[in-house]
């Protein structure tokens, strides 16, 4: 197919009536980034925020089952498939210390859809959603997108990543819907407390401002099975939120599921705007996560020990590199997040580092301004490509 013309390609901008926050949306990635290392060959991508293991068998082994046994219609309950709502009631149950009953939960096609419909279901245009950054940016662009202003609100940084609540609070005003936060965070790995947790809640049965935590990272947490949860603290009729997904902790990024855990009297409007958002989740689908909560659990310590293993390698080796500012050592997630002396924007030295070492790096302005001098290293990987990848820029830095 011949490249299209140049007046082709300035009409597809030209028509009118395309809604402004979709006329202007474009995607934050790495892009460049990745066609240069394509260009470029045996480069080591530690920028994606995905693991190197493949899906587990007996997930995969039960999505097959029930293609093989017919599970191939509409699932009738939009909601989700009832052995998955079960078996999320009593997982989430388990693991929180409280009764979380199916009413709950609303099954979504990954948690970018669960995160989505939170947002879709309480911004309006004219109103805001503060979120905590630095941040993953589908959240900005997610909330922009429905029409809302996204709002940043940066934690403070003195060798640690903290959280000002007081400052947090003080942010909202009469147009604020929610409060937004990612706990275990991408890309930082700073982790709210529980009594954290429990001034965010404060604060919302005040004022009325919902929470939403997204806990995608919520069981690579390292001091103990999950990390402190919004839902260990609330109760079924706060205004309260909790995104959560299949992709991190048993590798099922490309299988697309996810959840968002609610009051159960909002149950029945998210059963509505799933069926006219995406009509549910596939049904061999479902039933592979069903799999993964109910004989997932070994698997999990498995990641978790995984992304350890790698974040205490990353940490011994960059202590080694002149330079470079290392934060505490995060208490979850599966990123090291660290910056280097004297830039303002680490973009140019992620484009030195693949250039010279053949390592990919995501930069941190993708994750907000207040993490422009940072970059993120994904170290959900084999423990021998991430010391190769360390090797190669140490060695880089000797030579410069």
């Amino acid at each position: 197919m011949p490249p299209q013309s140049s007046s082709v390609a300035k009409a597809r901008y030209a028509f009118d009536g395309i809604r402004a926050q979709i006329r202007d949306l474009h995607t934050e990635n790495i892009a460049n980034l990745a066609l240069r290392a394509r260009e470029l060959g045996d480069v080591i991508a530690l920028w994606y925020g995905e693991g190197d293991v493949p899906t587990p068998t007996f997930i995969r082994d039960a999505a097959k089952a029930a293609l093989d046994e017919g599970l191939t219609f509409y699932i009738p309950n939009m909601r989700g498939y009832g052995p998955l709502i079960e078996a999320l009631s009593d997982y989430q149950s388990r693991l929180h210390g409280r009764e979380i009953p199916i009413s709950r939960s609303t099954v979504t096609p990954g948690g970018m859809q669960a995160l989505y419909l939170a947002l879709e279901l309480l911004v309006d245009t004219g109103t805001n959603v503060v979120y905590v950054a630095p941040q993953w940016p589908n959240i900005h662009n997610a909330i922009h997108l429905i029409g809302g202003e996204p709002r940043p609100f940066a934690l403070d940084f003195d060798g640690d990543w903290c959280l000002d609540l007081d400052r947090l609070f003080a942010t909202c005003d009469h147009r604020t819907r929610a409060i937004f936060l990612s706990t275990p965070s991408n890309p930082t790995g700073w982790t709210a407390s529980r009594a954290e947790m429990e001034a965010l809640l404060d604060f919302s049965r005040r004022t009325g401002t919902w929470i939403v935590s997204d806990e995608v990272y919520g069981r690579l947490y390292f001091e103990g099975d999950v990390a402190p949860s919004i839902l260990q603290v609330a109760e079924d009729g706060d205004r309260v939120l909790s995104v959560n997904s299949f992709s991190k902790a048993w590798a099922m990024t490309g299988w697309r599921v996810g959840w968002l855990t609610h009051p159960s009297g909002i149950a029945d409007q998210l059963g509505a705007m799933t069926q006219y958002v995406n009509s549910g989740t596939a049904g061999s689908i479902q039933a592979g996560a069903a799999a993964a909560l109910r004989q997932g659990e070994p698997f999990v310590g498995e990641i978790r020990q995984r992304i350890k293993t790698g974040l205490d390698l990353a940490y011994d080796r960059l202590s080694e590199m002149p330079g470079i500012v290392l934060p505490e050592k995060p208490h979850g997630g599966m990123y090291a997040f660290f910056a280097f002396e004297g830039q303002g924007d680490a973009s140019r030295v992620c484009t030195e580092i693949l250039e010279k070492a053949r390592v990919g790096l995501a930069p941190g302005h993708l994750f907000g301004n207040s993490s422009n001098a940072f970059v993120r290293m994904c170290v959900c990987r084999d423990r021998d490509q991430i010391a190769t990848a360390l090797d190669r820029m140490l060695d880089m830095g000797s030579r410069n």
